[in-house]
């Protein structure tokens, strides 16, 4: 299996489709710092002054892998609000602009100041006309006249007798629209929606699998466990997470929905009576959606 960079945990919550048009700039930041040299800080003010007429769509702040995960999640985000305070009088803004922060488990590459930058993305004046083409949106014109498929009846992974130890690619062609699948070993850290590193092997493996049959689309289901409601909605969160770590691989997010259950169907009812019923309970699930 390809060796594929793998994020596992940031702070918004939407990345977006990169294609042909869109233009970015980046400016890097020393250890630890959240506001740039003096180099750096006329560089930016050089390009502010010859792009007024561009539309800023987007601005991603990256850190390098020294340090804990929540003081550079915090630092990826101080600096793009670094960024936007310096361009947001002086620049046209999407309305949907989106500020994304990659933290510590994002590396780049292995030269860590390459890795401690913002990112502007931008699209130029003659592109405007392609503006939503060009960020993979579909207008809502167009969206109005698709029709609603009917919901997929869910067909519950145990029903469908996979070989023993079948991999997921066996189950993937196997599977039906509406076949749920397990995601094993997709694991989290308490009470939050960050992936524990343990969980690489099995998010390569989605990746290859939806790399390798290109028309499969899925949504990914979070369900939690232990709790009588999920108050912070932290199971629509994972499912969120693991989409964002498969996009920033280069997956279509068109291919890819995703729905948090909380508590609402548990494998085993609540409370749990032992930690492999409360695993159970906590799971991420694909279901099939097109293939």
């Amino acid at each position: 299996m390809i060796i594929r960079k793998f994020l596992l945990h940031t702070l918004f919550l939407l990345l977006f489709q990169f294609v042909e048009g869109q233009e970015q700039f980046s400016v890097f930041f020393e250890s630890n710092k959240s506001s740039v040299t003096k180099t750096e800080n006329q560089k930016l003010l050089n390009w502010i002054s010859t792009n007024k007429e561009v539309k800023i769509v987007a601005i991603h702040g990256f850190t390098d892998e020294d340090g804990s995960t929540g003081f550079n999640d915090t630092l990826a985000k101080k600096r793009v609000d670094f960024i936007f305070s310096q361009i947001k009088d002086k620049i046209k803004i999407r309305e949907d602009f989106k500020a994304i922060s990659f933290g510590k488990n994002f590396k780049q590459l292995n030269d860590k100041s390459k890795n401690r930058k913002a990112t502007i993305f931008y699209i130029l004046p003659k592109d405007f006309a392609r503006e939503n083409e060009i960020l993979g949106l579909t207008p809502m014109a167009v969206l109005s006249k698709v029709a609603v498929e009917p919901e997929l009846v869910p067909i519950e992974e145990e029903t469908m007798n996979f070989p023993e130890n079948a991999t997921l690619e066996t189950k993937i062609k196997l599977s039906q629209k509406g076949t749920l699948i397990r995601l094993n070993d997709i694991n989290f850290y308490i009470n939050t929606f960050a992936i524990m590193p343990t969980s690489k092997r099995a998010i390569d493996e989605l990746i290859y699998v939806l790399n390798t049959y290109s028309k499969l689309k899925i949504e990914i289901q979070g369900h939690i466990c232990c709790l009588d409601k999920d108050a912070r909605n932290l199971s629509t969160e994972r499912a969120k997470q693991v989409k964002r770590i498969l996009v920033s691989e280069g997956i279509s997010e068109r291919r890819i929905h995703t729905k948090g259950f909380g508590v609402s169907k548990p494998k085993f009812s609540i409370p749990e009576k032992s930690e492999f019923e409360a695993a159970r309970n906590r799971r991420v699930e694909i279901m099939i959606l097109d293939k």
